[in-house]
């Protein structure tokens, strides 16, 4: 993108700010989206073997599979100018001819008291311009939806084009606002945008929606751009930008600990024995009641799902139990004696995602 061309367009989001009533015209907080460029991947930067399921490698970036084909889901160190990373999805093992009801999508979820400025269900309702950068082998259509998901997930699918193999291209894409529509105020699904790769019929019959309307599951694909029917096949995105109106503004960069904690928001993990995170020493009396309180470093969505892994215990019989909250967990440990040294040390991973 051209220096005069940005210019521009930071010309067009202040006056749009403006008329929307941002202080000043701000250009700070336009991005919806968390983790947009990729960076933050705290489970891993490579999956393979992915045959099924929900599976993360960028946080906040789920990519759902249901019987089409082995992918392998990588972050790359490449990108379009201005980006370090991207997620790329790998197919190593085909699937030519999918089933009515397989398919493979990649999301993007949001709270919904996080979209209340939309003003969807009034009359001065928002619209809002969908960004990003995609590459891959395949030329030609692909679609992207959107959900309400308090509203009976009505939905629209929108087109855009890949039109050069092998190159980074962005693309954008306008939602219509809803003047009858319904986003909870809460820290539920309020949003949620798909991205589909492939599908079989059930979800690639219909035709694309371009306004709000009742959800119907052949609509969800109906540009397929048949991602997996090869191993040649792959897909990469980065640079997701989800903003209000009707205007598509260079992409809002983060640093890597606001964007870290914003995802920790979501999912948090703790790998180390270092330092007191999943740790607790002392002299054993007999009883059971030891615990271990542990703080978050973000307070979570909602209370998390505790996994515990990689325990280490010394006279220690077991882990009674695992209280958590928003704020923090505590396992409780029992003790095979008394008066004797012990620890008990765990890793743990905190899941809270939408």
């Amino acid at each position: 993108m051209s220096k005069a061309r940005d210019i521009a367009d930071l010309g067009a989001v202040t006056s749009r700010l403006d008329t929307v009533g941002a202080s000043d015209g701000a250009l700070s907080n336009r991005n919806l989206i968390i983790n947009g460029a990729m960076k933050v991947a705290q489970r891993g930067t490579s999956t393979t073997g992915v045959t099924s399921g929900v599976t993360y490698v960028a946080d906040r970036m789920p990519f759902s599979l249901s019987s089409l084909g082995t992918w392998t889901l990588t972050q790359e160190s490449d990108g379009p100018d201005g980006f370090a990373n991207s997620v790329k999805m790998d197919c190593t093992n085909a699937d030519a001819s999918p089933a009515a009801a397989d398919y493979v999508f990649f999301f993007h979820r949001i709270e919904g008291q996080d979209l209340q400025q939309l003003g969807y269900g009034t009359s001065g309702a928002q619209s809002m311009v969908l960004s990003f950068y995609v590459k891959s082998n395949k030329t030609g259509n692909g679609t992207v939806g959107f959900f309400q998901t308090d509203n009976s997930f009505k939905h629209q699918s929108h087109q855009y084009t890949i039109n050069a193999a092998n190159t980074w291209e962005r693309k954008s894409i306008i939602v219509p606002s809803d003047t009858s529509g319904v986003i909870n105020d809460d820290n539920g699904r309020g949003f949620e945008i798909e991205w589909a790769l492939n599908s079989g019929s059930n979800f690639s019959a219909g035709t694309l929606q371009s306004t709000w309307t009742a959800l119907n599951n052949t609509n969800r694909n109906p540009s397929n751009l048949g991602i997996g029917g090869s191993t040649s096949d792959y897909w990469q995105i980065t640079g997701i930008q989800l903003e209000v109106g009707d205007t598509a503004t260079p992409f809002e960069h983060r640093s890597y600990g606001d964007e870290l904690a914003r995802c920790q928001r979501y999912f948090e993990q703790e790998l180390s024995f270092d330092g007191n995170s999943g740790f607790w020493s002392g002299d054993t009396t007999g009883s059971t009641g030891y615990y271990m309180p542990i703080s978050f470093k973000v307070e979570k969505r909602a209370s998390p799902t505790i996994v515990i892994t990689g325990e280490n215990l010394s006279n220690f019989g077991s882990v009674n139990s695992t209280v958590n909250s928003t704020s923090g967990w505590r396992p409780s440990a029992t003790s095979t004696g008394s008066n004797t040294s012990a620890y008990y040390r765990c890793q743990w991973t905190a899941d809270a995602e939408l």
